[in-house]
């Protein structure tokens, strides 16, 4: 018998559709099948890009051996965490629970319903098959005891969990957070704690807000605490070896404390989340911020570098943007990406390879393995025409290497992250090609994933996946049609929006002011996932919560603006507890202090002073500003532009908050007055 994985849209699944083992996908069918063979269930999950998954499915789904073993004693289950995050996240609570940790793949043995009674992670062979043995004997020998294990767990798991109730976060809950993260905070390496280091891609939008809100632009002697973690995490990020120093992008974390060594996959949400926080961080001149005076440049190349990446690798064909590259070429982890002193010199010849290996830190020893380096960039280059010769010829050298694997589904809720970064950083660098590609992105995911008002989570090849849209996905892809409205003036995308928020407050609530990841008619698991922290990602919670505020100062309604703040009301707890899991939260609350401030710009489309008024807000507007864009005569039923009018037919701005505008200006002078005083 095959396994069944060969229609899948999952590259994750297509992966394994050749193993040995007869693998289900997630589904009734498998669920009945272990019933009529009465055993257990073994759900394997894992995602594309996953290194140890790739070493698990060497080591043991493709030997035969094992696999015989496997399909004798189980009906196997395959589950892509990114497809299906609604069954990762209540599996990997289980195997939290059960081990104190987590990871991918993570291995699961069930009972025929589902319930977890025995979880892991990567098993080497050996040991996985003496585990098989292990667990069919107990279920042939002590059943009762197993399935009474199962029981318990989604028992308390199951059990209704009360949202933290309090008020929304208040300005001495957000300085708190910054004290927190002070303490955690590497002096040293830039972020927070030890090593692995995770980039802080949700944290950076909230310190940059933190920083601008308690920063006087025109006087000021020292940057703020919040500037200078946020500034000296994202300098040693973009010097280090977690960076590809030759074609830009962000690997998905680094091993090691002072960001040398990554690992080396790179995935869509990283890239999206940091290309727009590198963006904010470079944004504004040098004279108006101390702290970025000396990196600035060094934050835009990142920026725009990232950017460029995105475009160029993960651009799928039908104008979405693609999940992930692999770590693994050629079956190794970063034989892409690494340079001996050697093959420096081969491809550059003997002065600029070794003037190259110096700039890059590539030693004889090397930093990887087997005396291999990562590139790094401790210092600026001092002969920059130089520096541009070396990376394009390195650039090409690298194309005739054999690339990593690309995991080319389209994620609703991270293309949703990239629309909004691409429009955002498009806009203001006068990048029109990211901005369309924006565009082209949102109406993929509205054209492909949008069913009768409700999301599919992913697709490929135009085709859609099996999974339901969970609370990340309507979010973030509301937030990224936000902010394309914002630098296009097209209000279809506000409509957009506001159906998937509505479904998010009909379908997702707790009522008690927070949010369920999954929604009230999907599929029921043993649990129904609620995690108001940030991981990876942003919450889904704070998600909705950030899409529900600007959604509501662009409209005006009162219900979307309450249920942001309740969802904001575990913020406190958490700037307290664990601000480093809240970045996203603790950002959407610095813009609920700010009112949030709303910006209407409007004018003639094609005249340039409008483009300039809105790269203005983009540079000077506090973060969680909110911006429309209109032609001053068709509000396009966007409550905010409502008889906003260019004054003397040229292109104007209103400053406003809760409705209430300054008076309109017309040159960027005077915005910016309007903005920073």
């Amino acid at each position: 018998m095959s396994n069944r994985l060969s229609d899948a849209t999952s590259p994750y699944l297509l992966q394994h559709a050749d193993n040995p083992v007869e693998w289900w996908p997630w589904g009734e069918e498998a669920f009945a099948e272990a019933r009529r063979r009465d055993v257990p269930l073994l759900i394997s999950v894992g995602y594309a890009a996953c290194h140890w998954c790739h070493v698990m499915a060497h080591e043991s789904f493709e030997d035969q051996a094992t696999a015989s073993r496997m399909n004798a004693l189980f009906v196997n289950v395959k589950v892509d965490r990114e497809e299906r995050p609604d069954v990762d996240a209540v599996y990997m609570e289980a195997t939290q629970a059960m081990t104190g940790q987590g990871g991918w793949p993570m291995t699961v043995f069930a009972t025929p319903d589902g319930a977890p009674f025995y979880c892991g992670t990567y098993f080497p062979r050996d040991h996985f098959q003496r585990l098989l043995e292990g667990v069919a004997t107990a279920w042939r020998d002590q059943r009762s005891d197993l399935v009474d294990q199962g029981a318990r767990v989604v028992e308390a798991l199951g059990a209704p969990r009360r949202s933290v109730s309090s008020t929304p976060p208040a300005t001495a809950d957000l300085d708190l957070a910054v004290q927190g993260l002070v303490r955690d905070y590497d002096t040293a390496h830039g972020g927070f704690g030890d090593h692995p280091k995770f980039p802080p891609s949700m944290l950076f939008s909230f310190l940059t807000a933190q920083h601008e809100r308690t920063f006087p632009f025109q006087s000021a002697d020292e940057p703020t605490p919040a500037a200078l973690m946020a500034g000296g995490t994202a300098v040693a990020m973009a010097r280090g070896g977690i960076y590809d120093q030759l074609g830009g992008g962000f690997a998905r974390y680094s091993v090691d404390r002072g960001w040398v060594v990554p690992h080396f996959e790179k995935m869509l949400y990283d890239n999206a989340l940091l290309l727009r926080a590198y963006t904010r961080l470079s944004r504004r001149p040098a004279e108006a911020d101390p702290a970025a005076e000396a990196d600035r440049a060094l934050l835009l190349r990142a920026a725009q570098e990232t950017a460029d990446w995105m475009l160029r690798d993960l651009r799928t064909p039908e104008g979405g943007f693609a999940s992930a590259l692999d770590a693994d070429s050629e079956g190794e982890e970063g034989t892409y990406y690494v340079w001996t002193p050697a093959g420096l010199r081969e491809v550059l010849g003997e002065e600029d390879g070794a003037w190259a290996a110096a700039l890059f830190g590539v030693t004889e020893d090397g930093t990887f393995e087997q005396g291999a380096s990562v590139l790094v960039l401790p210092e600026d280059p001092d002969d920059p025409e130089r520096y541009d010769r070396v990376r394009a010829a390195l650039m090409a050298a690298r194309a005739d290497r054999v690339p990593p694997a690309r995991d080319d589904k389209v994620v609703a809720s991270w293309n949703g992250l990239a629309i909004a970064a691409l429009a955002e950083a498009g806009a203001l660098w006068g990048r029109p090609a990211w901005i369309a590609a924006a565009r082209e992105a949102a109406d993929l995911v509205l054209d492909v994933h949008l069913r009768h008002g409700r999301l599919v989570r992913t697709s490929r090849d135009g085709r859609p996946g099996p999974g339901t849209g969970v609370l990340e996905d309507y979010a973030n892809l509301a937030e990224g049609l936000l902010a394309l409205h914002g630098v296009t003036g097209e209000a279809r995308y506000v409509r957009e929006a506001g159906g998937l928020l509505d479904t998010v407050l009909d379908h997702f609530g707790d009522d008690e002011g927070g949010f369920f990841d999954t929604a009230d008619d999907a599929e029921k698991l043993f649990s129904r996932p609620q995690d108001p922290t940030d991981n990876a990602t942003p919450s889904g919670r704070f998600a909705a919560a950030s899409a529900l505020l600007t959604y509501a100062a662009l409209t005006g309604s009162e219900r979307h603006r309450v249920a942001a703040e309740g969802a904001l009301s575990v913020v406190p707890l958490l700037a307290e507890k664990a601000p480093r899991f809240a970045g996203w939260g603790l950002a959407a609350g610095e813009a609920l202090l700010s009112g949030p401030r709303a910006v209407a710009v409007v004018g003639d489309p094609e005249d340039p002073a409008v483009e300039e008024l809105v790269r203005t807000v983009l540079r000077w507007a506090p973060l969680g500003t909110v911006l429309s864009r209109g032609d001053g005569h068709d509000d396009g039923g966007v409550p905010l532009l409502e008889h906003r009018t260019p004054i003397e037919g040229r292109a104007t701005a209103y400053v406003c908050e809760g409705f209430t505008c300054k008076l309109p200006v017309t040159s960027s002078e005077e915005l910016v007055s309007r903005l920073v005083g």
